[in-house]
């Protein structure tokens, strides 16, 4: 629920779409930049929220780029009011979607103040697993919502799951700068000494704006769709900021300040029996590791896992996560967790956990069985063949009756979170500082929303 009913419920609306880009181009984000533009002219229009921009289930195969839907909260005067902008909404969603070239849009409203609870598990079910267009139109149509669907219609999911998503708990926000039309098909020219700067300057208030292992940007994209750049943060007047400290040279369309699920690791919040293991889904599992890592051509590494009703399963660390040295530490009989996605099976290859994370709850020891010290001088004895003991060959003392004895093996791994190199990161994935300082909720009747979330530039 979002909070108590209030005489104006009828007035308020939910709008959530999704899938209105294709891998040619085009930007769901950028679609509501546009539609808010013009929205934000509507003085009997009041905002009840930051836009959101919620990513979904990221193991998805047939996803556009981040899997992400946008969800608009607003009130207005009156019910015409509620038809205007509908009307205007979808009229938006089917002149600028790239439909019938890849994107599959939905487009769901829905009237009044309090989510339903069935409308919220939707959503949290869609952060891990896949729904069906089916079970979001007959969501729809139980709680009454309007809809409309494009293409095969798929992006009705994201669309009600969006609606769903109250981010109540743990959030980020995201300033997205957006480019001018005619610049999208132009390399995206980015000072990255200012993209550094950026980094050391606003860290850990911004996350995920540059790698400095592997020298690389990771605030711009690099298709030809009209995102310039994206700064990820905690606050949103930091992120706006340091949009500001890159001081970027091309004339930009403007800005949009999302909050968001990204960098929380949402999808993993679901335990998932290993018995019970289903394609593209997403989850942890507390498990031992129950055969010795083994690295494959590439460098990517392989073990299997069992949980603790006694199903087991492969699983793989890629070497692009930076975990693979980890990986190949583990010894079998190590407890440990893991967030994976699940890789389906083929002819050729079983179900494999594809692994985005790895918490070391617990390590065996291990030990070596060697040759037994000499009683008098302390030297390694030298064995004299089988049961017949062994002699030291410092000071010959000579013992008939010793046996090998077990010798600790240290173990250089260390129990904690292990997570991957922010180049390898997905928009959910929640970096290793934010374990520990995730938001406690959001009030939305506080409306405490930062006047600067919506910009227009040149």
């Amino acid at each position: 629920m979002m909070d108590k009913s209030t005489n104006a419920d009828n007035n308020i609306l939910h709008i959530g779409f999704d899938d209105t880009d294709s891998r040619s181009g085009r930007c769901t984000t950028h679609l509501a930049f546009k539609i808010l533009s013009n929205l934000k002219r509507n003085q009997s229009i009041k905002f009840l929220d930051y836009p959101l921009l919620i990513r979904l289930n990221p193991n998805i195969p047939w996803k556009t780029r981040g899997n992400g839907a946008v969800c608009i909260r607003l009130r207005t005067r009156n019910s015409k009011d509620i038809e205007r902008i509908t009307e205007y909404i979808k009229n938006e969603i089917e002149q600028n979607s790239d439909i019938g070239i890849g994107a599959n849009p939905g487009l769901v409203f829905f009237e009044g103040r309090n989510i339903p609870d069935e409308i919220i598990e939707f959503n949290r079910i869609a952060m891990f697993d896949i729904l069906s267009k089916q079970k979001a139109i007959k969501i729809a149509e139980k709680n009454k919502m309007k809809f409309f669907c494009y293409g095969n219609g798929q992006g009705l999911v994201g669309a009600t799951a969006a609606i769903g998503c109250l981010l109540d708990s743990d959030y980020t926000f995201e300033v997205i700068a957006y480019r001018k039309i005619e610049n999208c098909q132009t390399p995206r020219k980015i000072d990255s000494i200012k993209v550094i700067y950026l980094d050391r300057s606003t860290f850990p208030s911004t996350f995920n704006c540059y790698d400095h292992v592997h020298e690389r940007i990771l605030i711009t994209p690099h298709g030809p769709d009209p995102v310039f750049c994206g700064i990820r943060g905690e606050d949103p007047e930091i992120v706006l900021e340091g949009l500001k400290m890159l001081k970027i040279e091309e004339k930009l369309e403007g800005y949009l300040i999302y909050r968001s699920n990204q960098g929380t690791g949402m999808h993993l919040i679901n335990e998932i029996k290993l018995g019970d293991v289903k394609a593209y889904t997403s989850g942890i599992s507390r498990c031992r590791v129950t055969t010795n890592p083994y690295t494959m051509q590439g460098g990517h590494v392989f073990f299997t896992v069992e949980d603790d009703s006694k199903n087991s399963c492969l699983a793989a660390v890629y070497e692009p996560t930076g975990l693979t040295k980890v990986a190949a530490q583990l010894q079998k009989g190590d407890l440990i967790e893991i967030g994976f996605g699940v890789r389906k099976a083929t002819i050729k290859h079983p179900t494999v956990l594809n692994i985005e994370y790895i918490s070391i709850l617990e390590t065996i020891q291990i030990y070596e069985f060697v040759n037994p010290s000499c009683v008098n001088c302390g030297k390694r004895m030298k064995s004299e063949g089988k049961d017949k003991g062994f002699q030291c060959k410092r000071c010959k003392t000579l013992d008939r009756y010793g046996k090998k004895v077990p010798l600790l093996n240290p173990r250089t791994i260390k129990e904690g979170l292990y997570v991957p190199t922010a180049k390898a990161h997905r928009h959910l994935t929640k970096p290793r500082h934010r374990y520990g300082i995730e938001k406690k909720g959001w009030d939305i009747s506080k409306n405490n929303i930062f006047p600067k979330w919506f910009g227009i530039i040149g």
